[in-house]
């Protein structure tokens, strides 16, 4: 005899197959870097993240964002600090990035600057200065989108020195001292090796305070 007690259970049972918590899809949860942060699910943004991540920077993963009018933050994460030779230095106003750009961005920061700081003045490095990264503009006197636009550019504008100089861009490309001129010119060929376009102030007037560094398929140093 089948007993309505049972009958109670065994319907109990089967609807429980199908509960899910409030608010829950089903769907796989996103993987959360080891570095903090949403890693993006495709694998080629996984592989950028582990090759950020043997930099030795301190970095978040972010969600994709789609901002409208072609602007976009895709594969992005926040940037802590980088990695040097020495110690970690410090990164100054930088948002949103692109992980390759980050990537190279961490090598040209560590091979590029910290190398050329310790052996032209005497001093690692301890900070970038930046003047941004992510920006939804264009290219200055286009109707083009900057590489800022899709967060895979940096204006640099400084860099402090662990025994407190400042090296500006604006002040010391051209009347800083000898050696001060010589490290700028030299770390901006450097970044010539790791970036696709590079724009100094020998390149116009717009760029006289800063180096601009984009990745991408373009060869353009100046």
């Amino acid at each position: 005899m089948f007993r309505p007690f049972a009958l109670i259970a065994l319907l109990f049972a089967l609807s429980g197959c199908n509960l899910l918590p409030k608010g829950d899809s089903g769907a796989a949860k996103p993987k959360i870097a080891a570095n903090g942060g949403t890693m993006p699910a495709t694998p080629i943004a996984q592989k950028c993240l582990a090759q950020l991540g043997q930099t030795g920077s301190r970095f978040a993963a972010i969600p994709d964002q789609y901002y409208g009018a072609g602007c976009s933050t895709l594969n992005a994460v926040r940037l802590s600090d980088l990695r040097g030779d020495q110690a970690s230095f410090a990164l100054a106003n930088l948002g949103p990035v692109a992980c390759p750009t980050a990537t190279a961005f961490a090598g040209w920061a560590r091979f590029g600057v910290d190398r050329a700081a310790q052996r032209m003045l005497g001093s690692p490095l301890a900070r970038i200065e930046t003047m941004g990264s992510y920006n939804c503009r264009n290219v200055s006197g286009t109707s083009r989108r900057s590489a800022h636009s899709n967060a895979q550019a940096i204006d640099i504008s400084a860099f402090i020195l662990a025994d407190g100089r400042r090296i500006s861009v604006a002040g010391d490309w051209n009347n800083g001292t000898q050696a001060e001129r010589e490290f700028l010119k030299t770390i901006h060929r450097s970044a010539c090796k790791r970036f696709g376009t590079v724009l100094g102030p020998a390149y116009n007037a717009a760029h006289k305070d800063h180096f601009h560094l984009e990745t991408g398929d373009s060869n353009f140093c100046r």
